[in-house]
C-alpha cells in the first residue's frame, strides 16, 4: 500500500493542522473515491487508484450513476452524476479520449430539444432522490445541469457535435439571466471560465458580478449573516461566500469581490472545519448517507480552495 503521508495520530505539530486532522475525518468517514483522490490531491498518490475507483460509478451507457452524487440514490446514470465524474477526471488531468467521447455519446442520448441538459431525467423515478429535485416526465433545460459540463469539456479541449449545441444554450442562459440564485449563478461560472470565446464570456462575467451583488447572493461580511437573505427553497442557513463563486483566484468571478471581501471569505471557509477534522454541508439534509457521503466531497474542495489562495493547510 503506498504511503499516504504521517498518521494524523501521531504526537507532532503536523498531526494537529487542518490538512491532517481532515486526512483522519477521510479514512473515517469517506467512501473509496474519496480516500483515493485526498491522497492524490494532497499525499502525492496516483492517479490510476482515483479512477478505477470512479469506474465503479460507470454505466454501459457511458454516464455514471450509482450515487456518485448523493443526493441521486439508485444505478441510472444522470447528468448530476456524469458532471460530477468528469469533475474528478479533469482533477486528474484525464478528461480526455475515448472517456470523454463516450461521456458526451451519453450526454446527447439525455440532452433535450435545444442540446441542454436536464437536472434529473425521468429515469430516476423510482428511486431514491433528494426532496429538491424533483422527478418530472418531461424535464426542463437547465443551466444548473449543462453549464459544469460544457465548461469542462471546452477546458479539456473535448469537441463533439453535440457540445456546439449545448454552449449556444448555455450563451443564451447566461446572457439572459437576471433573477437568479447561488447555484445556478456558480453554473454560469463554471462555463464562463472555459468558454472559448474570451472577451464574450469577460463581458457575461462582468454582467453577473453586477447581478450577485444587487441581489446580494453573496455574504460579503460572515459575521453578519442576516444581513444577506437565503434563496426561497434553500436550507436555513445555506449562504453563499465569494469563495463559492471563485474557487480559483484565476476565476473570471474573483474580479467581483474586492481583496478584503475575499480575504473575510476566506478566514471564515478556514474557520469552518469542524471538530472531527471535516468541513460541514450547508444544503438540506434528507436522509444519513447522503450527508455522510457529501462531507468529505464538501471538505477536499474546501482544502483545495485553501490551497488555491495560497493558504496553508498542512
Amino acid at each position: 500500500m503506498a504511503e499516504t503521508g504521517a498518521s494524523p495520530l501521531d504526537p507532532t505539530p503536523q498531526a494537529h493542522s487542518p490538512l491532517a486532522r481532515a486526512e483522519r475525518f477521510v479514512w473515517l468517514t469517506a467512501r473509496v473515491l474519496e480516500q483515493r483522490l485526498f491522497a492524490h490531491h494532497f499525499r502525492g498518490g496516483d492517479a490510476d487508484p482515483v479512477e478505477t475507483a470512479l469506474d465503479a460509478y460507470r454505466n454501459e451507457d457511458g454516464g455514471y450513476g450509482h450515487g456518485l452524487e448523493p443526493d441521486l440514490r439508485g444505478p441510472v446514470s444522470q447528468p448530476l452524476h456524469t458532471a460530477h465524474a468528469l469533475h474528478v477526471l479533469d482533477s486528474l488531468g484525464r478528461c480526455t479520449g475515448r472517456r470523454a467521447e463516450q461521456v458526451c455519446r451519453y450526454l446527447t442520448s439525455v440532452s433535450t430539444a435545444d442540446g441542454a441538459l436536464p437536472a434529473i431525467h425521468p429515469s430516476q423515478r423510482g428511486y431514491p432522490t433528494a426532496p429538491f429535485v424533483p422527478v418530472v416526465d418531461d424535464p426542463p433545460s437547465e443551466l444548473l445541469a449543462t453549464g459544469p459540463v460544457v465548461g469542462l469539456l471546452h477546458r479539456n479541449e473535448v469537441w463533439h457535435a453535440w457540445l456546439f449545441r449545448a454552449t449556444e444554450f448555455c450563451w443564451q442562459a447566461v446572457e439572459s439571466l437576471e433573477k437568479s440564485h447561488p447555484y445556478e449563478i456558480e453554473a454560469a461560472v463554471a462555463f464562463l471560465d472555459s468558454a472559448p470565446d474570451r472577451p464574450r464570456a469577460q463581458a457575461a462575467a462582468e454582467r453577473l458580478g453586477r447581478v450577485v451583488r444587487g441581489q446580494r447572493l453573496a455574504a460579503l461580511d460572515p459575521a453578519d449573516l442576516d444581513a444577506y437573505p437565503v434563496a426561497p427553497g434553500y436550507a436555513p442557513g445555506e449562504h453563499h461566500f465569494p469563495h463559492d463563486y471563485a474557487r480559483t483566484p484565476h476565476s473570471l468571478a474573483r474580479a467581483w469581490f474586492t481583496d478584503e471581501e475575499m480575504e473575510r471569505s476566506l478566514d471564515h471557509l478556514a474557520a469552518e472545519q469542524r471538530e472531527d477534522g471535516g468541513w460541514p454541508i450547508r444544503w438540506r439534509q434528507w436522509a444519513p448517507a447522503p450527508a455522510l457521503e457529501a462531507r468529505p466531497m464538501v471538505t477536499i474542495a474546501a482544502l483545495r480552495t485553501l490551497q488555491a489562495y495560497g493558504r496553508s493547510v498542512g
